[in-house]
């Protein structure tokens, strides 16, 4: 009987087997019974990591607490494989967008993971400060996953804060300063090189040119030196922490202050705040607990990733020939400045408007003005109270009451202005502030029975939660014609006309749900590992029939080092093999979309001509409109190598299936909205490689981790077997990608072409089977567009997926050196296999200015034969059509963080009372090594429902280099 071994377990046993050929047939038993075991957080409690069977990333609080962001969530960035943390933007105050193993659905909300702090289940963690993170653990796959239901689809994300232990008070104080600046601007055409760049454009159009002396421009404006400056970055925490035998407490205060590098004035980012945390041993059965928290946020900021205006796209756009202030009439045509209301400096010159390119491409010193006092702010409060009761010797039953109320507005004046012909207000200024608040809370029960008897060991967790969200609303206020012509004067006080008023409110739709849930630990001698869930949800979003889901999991592991037959030996120390499959649910989408509703709208006029309020159907109701569900399968191994180095892979498959989403009807329904239907199934695959290394040599000690992982999506089915629909779109060019079968999410998609006519000769001889020329508008110089689909001609079917807007691949390293009192860190992470869409220039404005590639286009035969001809008419859709010309590599590695730090000797720092002081410089940013000719090829996506497509650059708000100095002190 021939036996054949899988090669992947083929290889392990190889080198299993040749490492233990002289090894010892003992083990090191003493070793292991002396070695502390990691625990790690997995929803409803807790588990040896040495045992967890799911894949599960963990980071403590020993991982992040040096690293200065601004945004806790960033911390994750390059350091769990499988999980994409793409920063919005470098505007202070910026979220990140957080990917789970990719895009799992295409339809019903975002693709953001489902956060829980301390049980408490919220929709982002930039509230709470960074110090406070005791550990966080993300959830990647099914079988883990799958305890939380149907908001699990996208992955979970437990954080962890820190709690109050037993032993003396101990205060603690983490800080830092610095200032940043940007790391790369645009090669942007200067005023004389502009001037003879659209002259060609005139000319080549058969036109006179619009400039007479080109040279006499000389330099001009550069409008990113007029945005970009240095920005500051702060923040103060301070923690106090104690307990006895009985009580221990918690409790943090911390400021976070940060202005952006683009227009500092506009563009800032202030955060206070407040935890105390406190858990109490009433008896020894009994334990009584709370969490709370308090953040306030204060900020206002600029156009972070928009084409149309805002002082990033306008940086790019404005022609740079007009000055920045107006102090030679010469230079200007007088009559573009009479209008009452332009914008002048402190000393009265009026800001330069651009004769030539317009629309919402303004002055950036102009647009700062008339954004000064504008703001938004928040107010969050959550916490939670809970009791644990033991009984029983081997039950524990734990009740939890968690919630969280949220205050948020903005208030914004705006005065009468005028920045240029179609960008003004010259009719009433208006004071506006809008208050918006949301209570969410939610109750659960769990029940476990924890026991060990010989070699078994076993968990049983059963537990039940009733949940309700978005009990929300607002209110908004406007005043307008206000007697005043400044924001600093702008108040609600002013007694004005009640015509001058206006005022609205509105309720939100609160969603109810209700969970069951239960879970199985077991495991046999720590050899043999199983874990089973299974939760069933109901909630209120879907029609009666649809309410309940049922998600269930299972994974195994196998740790074989605790085998018998295992020989301890030096190159292989520790294996274990584990796997898993779970079903997940979503149900990210707005209430009630499965009925129809009457809306008002409808209006007709009666035989008097008298407005009657009409009513009518919605949309279409779908009362079988049910759960997305997404199933994982997970295989992995984790290794422990040379004593020194630790191994983990890990294989999943992702499948969404039912996806949500709103489908297209026929105009003639007469629908003002589209209906939702389960359509579409989506699948992800890849492979996470984590390696870690650890030594210590006496007073020198090294620590590298690394990860790296893969990615590929793909788009299995859509609605009505429909091939593909249309997605995020780009000013006058159209959609730029799609949604197609067979295809990554949000590829892009395009016309190709394969160089540029030389001569008249090549457009000639460039025919169909017919002999009519393929491109008949075309001249020397335009691109040679291809028939891709042989029809011949050349149309919107030639389009052809041109590239990946997700990474294919993603990867972090982590670099930590200590040497007696010094410590240094490196940490690097990048991206690479996808693709950027440039957009930073305005094709409707034919004036605007160009990147200096331009002065590689063809000017005559044999010049290039990559970049068209200047033309202003473009009748060959060289510049208007979607093409891989608007497509740059997006792989990059960047130096994120360089840290240099020194704690001072104990016997100094005695004397003075305190336990700790150490002092460091920190390098953010420092080097991006990339192709990408932008500002910043880490962009995100928009993140609504399907416009959720990352690399986009429509002038994205790059992110700052930074240099800062700081302090830990504990007394």
């Amino acid at each position: 009987m021939n036996i054949r071994i899988p090669t992947s377990l083929g290889v392990v046993a190889a080198l299993y087997f040749t490492a233990n050929f002289n090894a010892q047939t003992k083990k090191d038993t003493l070793s292991k019974e002396n070695k502390i075991d990691e625990i790690v957080v997995i929803g409803y409690g807790t588990q040896k990591k040495s045992n967890v069977t799911g894949a599960i990333a963990s980071i403590k609080a020993s991982d992040i607490e040096n690293i200065p962001t601004g945004k806790p969530e960033q911390v994750l960035q390059g350091r769990a494989a499988g999980v994409s943390v793409v920063t919005n933007s470098g505007q202070p105050g910026a979220a990140a967008t957080v990917r789970v193993r990719g895009i799992t659905s295409f339809g019903a909300g975002s693709n953001s993971p489902l956060w829980v702090v301390d049980g408490i289940v919220v929709d982002n963690i930039g509230w709470l400060n960074q110090s406070d993170i005791e550990s966080i653990e993300v959830l990647k796959d099914g079988a883990s996953s799958a305890i939380y239901g149907v908001s699990a689809a996208k992955g979970v994300i437990l954080v962890t804060t820190k709690k109050g232990k037993k032993g003396k008070l101990t205060l603690s104080y983490n800080g830092f300063y610095g200032f940043s600046n940007t790391a790369k601007k645009l090669d942007l055409l200067d005023a004389s090189q502009y001037a003879k760049i659209i002259n060609e454009g005139f000319t080549n159009d058969g036109q006179a040119p619009k400039f007479a002396n080109p040279d006499s421009f000389g330099k001009g404006t550069n409008w990113q030196n007029t945005i970009f400056g240095t920005g500051e970055k702060s923040s103060h925490e301070v923690s106090i922490t104690g307990g006895n035998d009985k009580s221990s407490y918690y409790t943090s205060f911390g400021y976070f202050d940060q202005t952006g590098i683009v227009m500092s004035d506009i563009s800032y980012y202030k955060r206070i705040n407040a935890r105390f945390n406190s858990t109490h041993k009433v008896t020894d059965y009994l334990t009584l607990g709370q969490t709370f928290a308090y953040t306030h946020t204060k900020s206002q900021g600029v156009s972070a990733n928009e084409e149309f205006g805002g002082p990033l796209a306008s940086a790019v756009n404005l022609d740079p020939i007009t000055p920045e202030v107006v102090t030679d009439w010469s230079m200007v045509d007088p009559s573009g400045y009479t209008n009452p209301y332009i914008i002048r400096d402190p000393y009265g010159n009026p800001y330069g408007i651009s004769r030539y390119v317009n629309n919402e491409m303004t002055n950036p010193r102009a647009f700062r003005e008339i954004q000064r006092g504008n703001y938004s702010w928040s107010d969050d409060f959550v916490g939670n109270v809970f009791a644990e009761l033991k009984f029983l010797e081997h039950f524990t039953f734990k009740t939890s009451l968690n919630g969280k109320k949220s205050y948020w507005g903005s208030r914004s004046f705006t005065p009468k202005y005028y920045l240029s012909p179609n960008f003004s207000n010259t009719g009433f200024n208006s004071l506006n502030k809008v208050d918006e608040n949301k209570f969410e809370w939610s109750m659960e029960n769990t029940l476990t029975y924890q026991n060990k008897f010989g070699n078994h060991s076993i968990n049983i967790m059963v537990g039940q939660g009733v949940y309700r969200y978005n009990i929300s609303g607002g209110a908004s206020l406007t005043y307008s014609n206000l007697p005043i012509d400044h924001w600093y004067d702008a108040s609600f006080n002013f007694d004005i006309p009640q015509d001058d008023i206006t005022a609205k409110g509105w309720d939100g739709i609160q969603t109810r749900k209700a969970s069951y849930f239960g879970r199985i630990i077991y495991d046999y001698a720590d050899k043999y590992l199983f874990t089973g869930t299974i939760r069933r949800d109901g909630s209120s979003k879907f029609a009666t029939n649809q309410h309940w889901g049922t998600f269930p999991s299972m994974s195994l592991g196998w740790n074989v080092h605790n085998e018998d037959f295992w020989l301890d030996n030096k190159v292989v120390n520790s294996l274990k093999l584990r796997g898993g499959y779970g079903v997940l649910g979503n149900d990210e989408m707005e209430n009630f979309r499965f009925a129809n509703f009457m809306v008002s709208g409808s209006n007709y006029t009666n035989s008097g001509n008298n407005i009657i309020i009409g009513y009518a159907p919605s949309t279409l109701a779908n009362p079988h409109l049910k759960w997305e569900q997404t199933s994982q399968l997970n295989i992995a191994a984790d290794f422990k190598l040379f004593n020194n180095f630790t191994f983990t892979a890990d294989w999943y498959k992702k499948k969404t299936t039912d996806i949500l989403r709103q489908i297209n009807i026929p105009g003639y329904v007469g629908m003002p909205n589209l209906p939702w239907s389960n359509v579409g199934d989506m699948e992800n695959s890849g492979l996470e490689l984590e390696l870690g290394y650890k030594k210590n040599w006496n007073d020198f000690s090294i620590s590298v981790n690394g990860n790296f992982a893969t990615i590929k999506n793909k788009v299995l089915r859509l609605e009505d077997d429909i091939d593909y629909f249309n997605l995020a779109s780009f000013q006058t060019m159209g959609p730029i990608s799609r949604v197609a079968v067979g295809q990554p999410y949000g590829s892009f998609y395009g016309q190709t072409y394969s160089g540029v006519f030389q001569n008249q000769a090549q457009i000639d001889s460039y025919v169909n089977a017919n002999g009519d020329r393929l491109l008949p508008n075309a001249r020397p110089g335009d691109f040679i567009w291809q028939d891709n689909n042989g029809d011949g001609k050349i149309d919107e079917e030639d389009k052809v997926n041109l590239g990946n807007s997700i990474p294919k691949y993603t990867f972090g390293l982590t670099v930590n050196l200590n040497y007696k009192n010094f410590d240094f860190m490196v940490f690097a992470q990048g991206q690479a296999g996808n693709k950027i869409f440039q957009g930073l220039r305005r094709l409707d404005l034919l004036d605007a200015n160009y990147q200096t590639k331009v002065l590689d286009r063809w000017t005559g035969e044999g010049s290039t034969n990559d970049n068209p001809r200047i033309t202003r008419n473009d009748p060959n859709h060289n510049y208007s059509w979607m093409s891989s010309y608007y497509l740059q590599k997006g792989d990059y590695i960047r130096v994120k963080l360089v840290q240099l730090g020194y704690t001072l000797p104990k016997d100094v720092t005695s004397r003075f009372g305190m336990s700790k002081v150490r002092l460091y410089i920190t390098g953010e940013n420092l080097f991006t090594f990339t192709k990408y000719t932008g500002y910043d090829p880490e962009i995100a996506g928009r993140n609504n429902s399907e416009q959720d497509i990352v690399g986009v650059d429509r002038a994205y708000y790059p992110q700052a280099r930074t240099f800062l100095l700081g302090a830990n002190i504990q007394f």
